[in-house]
C-alpha cells in the first residue's frame, strides 16, 4: 500500500507537465511572498491611492464662481 503511494506520488509530478517542458527553478520563499502578497497589496493600495486624489472632495474656492454651477 505504501509503496503505491509513493510510486503514485513520484509520477504525479510527471503527469501534469506538457510534453517536452521542463520545469524551473522554484521561487524562494522572499520572491513568494513578495509576487503573491507584497506587489498586489502596493498596487492596490497605490490604485486606490490615485482614485481618490482624483475622486476626492474638492474644496469650493470663494473667488471663483462659474456660471454653469452658479445661478444669482
Amino acid at each position: 500500500m505504501m509503496s503505491n503511494l509513493l510510486h503514485a506520488a513520484s509520477t504525479s509530478q510527471l503527469i501534469n507537465q506538457e510534453p517536452g517542458s521542463l520545469p524551473g527553478p522554484g521561487l524562494s520563499a522572499l520572491q513568494t511572498f513578495t509576487y503573491f502578497v507584497a506587489a498586489p497589496i502596493g498596487l492596490f493600495l497605490g490604485i486606490s491611492i490615485i482614485v481618490w486624489a482624483l475622486t476626492g472632495k474638492k474644496t469650493k474656492s470663494s473667488n471663483a464662481s462659474s456660471v454653469i454651477t452658479h445661478i444669482e
